[in-house]
């Protein structure tokens, strides 16, 4: 009998399916609910039981410690699934280092975060923050002429990070007419939605054809700080940057300072290096940028999309056959 530890709002909402997946999978399974007071702890001995958990969506935040104290707890936990993409939480390497089999949703939120960066790229592209300033002082100023903003088709989007999130930015951006230049350690394969790609040690070149500059990576030691001043400084006057990565992957005072110097004209920025981003941050009142509170993924169906990744794993798992997104050491 396997126990698998979940949310009382996932047995609730997707218990059926996971009894049909573990049927397919020959797995007999018992149920552990987290408790759902957020003081409430399960014994030791029934965390002692657990060799399966789902960190679910609806777990984080306001259940997190109550989870992360029974899994902590879990002497015989063999797997733990993760409704997010990124695991560079020092408390998930924790379970690598203990020989816990770590997997992820990572993709179950791509299509909500690329539309929400390309939205983000309309948006300042199309002027939209000056119409909202207008809209403000109930003025009538049409642009016109020279104030006319540059059409897309034909400019150029680097994505430095060509995983599930910045290759869907790639197919919605070319879709618009931009040429798309991406950036990663793999080469290009079939389902790449890029018209280049190129390995990391090429971006400080790369970045000086870039109208805009997507951040779709993962947070590692490579990333950390990598647009960088130098970084920005290669970039054409005027061009922006999205960052729907992680915040720590920019130099957030050097973009700061291009900003306010006009050589990044704009940016869209749902990450931050501090979260919440200080209210005395000048990055909330600059007129070239756009803020969301790391909400970019926010969409209905993401709690079902991240299930359908537990349940493919969980039969996988059940027959010993490789797992979708298993993180390594």
């Amino acid at each position: 009998m396997t126990v698998v530890l979940v949310s009382h709002s996932f047995a609730r909402t997707f218990g059926a399916e996971l009894a049909a997946a573990a049927r397919s999978a020959g797995l007999t399974y018992e149920l552990l609910l987290l408790p759902e007071d957020p003081a409430g702890r399960l014994s030791a001995e029934d965390c002692a039981r657990v060799e399966v958990s789902y960190f679910s969506g609806d777990i984080f935040p306001v259940l997190s410690r109550s989870f992360f104290s029974a899994t902590a707890q879990a002497t015989n936990l063999r797997w733990l699934h993760v409704f997010n993409a990124g695991v560079d939480n020092p408390v998930f390497r924790s379970f690598l280092d203990r020989g816990v089999r770590l997997t992820t949703s990572s993709g179950s939120t791509a299509k909500p975060i690329a539309q929400t960066a390309i939205g983000g790229m309309l948006m300042l592209a199309r002027g939209f923050p000056r119409w909202a300033e207008l809209q403000s002082r109930h003025a009538w100023e049409p642009a016109r002429g020279e104030d006319s903003p540059a059409d897309l088709d034909g400019q150029t989007m680097v994505v430095l990070g060509v995983g599930a999130i910045g290759n869907e930015v790639a197919r919605l951006a070319r879709a618009i007419g931009l040429h798309v230049v991406g950036v990663r350690r793999s080469p290009v394969r079939a389902g790449d939605h890029v018209d280049e790609m190129h390995p990391p040690a090429q971006l400080l070149a790369l970045l000086a054809r870039a109208d805009w500059l997507v951040l779709a990576c993962p947070l590692t030691d490579e990333t950390r700080g990598v647009i960088d001043e130098a970084a920005l400084a290669k970039l054409p006057m005027g061009a922006r940057v999205i960052n729907v990565a992680r915040g720590e992957v920019v130099d957030e005072a050097a973009l700061i300072a291009a900003l306010q110097a006009g050589h990044v004209g704009g940016a869209y920025l749902d990450v931050f290096a501090q979260e919440p981003l200080p209210a005395e941050s000048p990055l909330w009142d600059l007129p070239n940028v756009i803020i969301s509170p790391h909400n970019s993924a926010v969409a209905a169906g993401n709690e079902r999309r991240a299930t359908g990744f537990l349940l493919r794993n969980l039969e996988a798992w059940a027959k010993g056959k490789p797992m979708e997104n298993e993180a390594s050491l």
